[in-house]
């Protein structure tokens, strides 16, 4: 199992710092018992210059809050608040490259009435790509995506993730690596914690929000591509298109960008180093690592297929 803290790691909690193994919630928080909660997964990245910096903060707090919103939990912090605070996490926990978990949960309230007050925590550990580095083979998972009518699919729920989590061990007890879930119309929507991406003539086509976590890594994958003269579609993806389809890729801050060798029994024909996806992978850990998105064009070494 994965090791996220120790005796010694600090944790924001409720405005102070404190040892994650002395702290505390209420075993009766909705949140422990309902799912009523929201967080974010955020990223840190060591930059070209040693200092540390946190991937799009203000964007990944400002998605927090309208998670919040979306679940009716009060929200009473700004972003530049908590952005300093996980710089505090960061700090006293000795970490640059580090995978950050905001987490806003509910008090204790058994009944269905609204709450009254939230509880933050903020924590970071050292972790590697989520999916690994290596090509993926990935299933069509039995398991959908949750009906975009019954839940609000933009807001990055705790009780959301059960869904994933029943995805994503249902394909790996099938031998794959990763699952793929459908929408209620039988489009493909995402990755059990990740956007996707299929390679069609060349173009990256991702299906469209309304179904899927629309993700910050994927809004930034789209930035990239317009960067470097790739061209993109945003509409939905019938499986069947996967057979025709040259390559594919997975997106998230915990996954960053991994390439998928195959979905079921269709095997990627074109090498990933050949792939859009691949010079997107290496353009994202430019980025993340301080360069200018501007400077990533088809003529910057960064950019090269090696």
């Amino acid at each position: 199992m994965a090791s996220y803290y120790h005796d010694e790691s600090y944790i924001y909690h409720n405005g102070n710092l404190v040892k994650a193994k002395d702290a505390r919630i209420d075993l009766y928080s909705q949140t422990m018992h309902y799912g009523m909660g929201v967080f974010e997964g955020i990223r840190s990245y060591r930059q070209q210059d040693g200092s540390t910096a946190i991937f799009k903060a203000t964007e990944h707090f400002e998605r927090l809050r309208q998670s919040a919103a979306a679940l009716h939990l009060p929200y009473h912090w700004t972003d530049e608040e908590l952005i300093a605070a996980t710089y505090q996490v960061l700090k006293r926990n000795d970490l640059q490259d580090a995978y950050i978990r905001p987490l806003l949960y509910a008090p204790s309230n058994m009944s269905f009435q609204p709450n009254s007050c939230s509880n933050i925590a903020i924590m970071a550990w050292e972790m590697q790509p989520f999916l690994g580095n290596q090509l993926l083979r990935v299933h069509i998972s039995d398991i959908q995506r949750p009906n975009p009518q019954a839940f609000q699919m933009h807001a990055k729920a705790v009780g959301h993730y059960v869904n994933s989590i029943m995805a994503s061990q249902q394909a790996k007890s099938r031998g794959y690596d990763e699952a793929l879930l459908l929408d209620n119309s039988g489009h493909i929507a995402e990755g059990p914690g990740a956007n996707f991406f299929l390679q069609i003539a060349g173009k990256l086509v991702t299906p469209a929000a309304g179904n899927i976590l629309p993700g910050i890594t994927r809004a930034t994958v789209l930035e990239l591509c317009e960067a470097l003269d790739i061209q993109t579609e945003v509409r939905p993806i019938s499986p069947a298109e996967i057979a025709g389809a040259e390559s594919a890729f997975f997106c998230g801050t915990a996954a960053e960008i991994v390439g998928i060798a195959s979905i079921d029994q269709h095997s990627f024909s074109m090498p990933w180093a050949q792939t859009p996806g691949a010079r997107l992978q290496q353009a994202y850990k430019a980025l993340v690592q301080g360069a200018p998105i501007y400077q990533l064009n088809e003529q910057s070494e960064i950019a090269e297929t090696k």
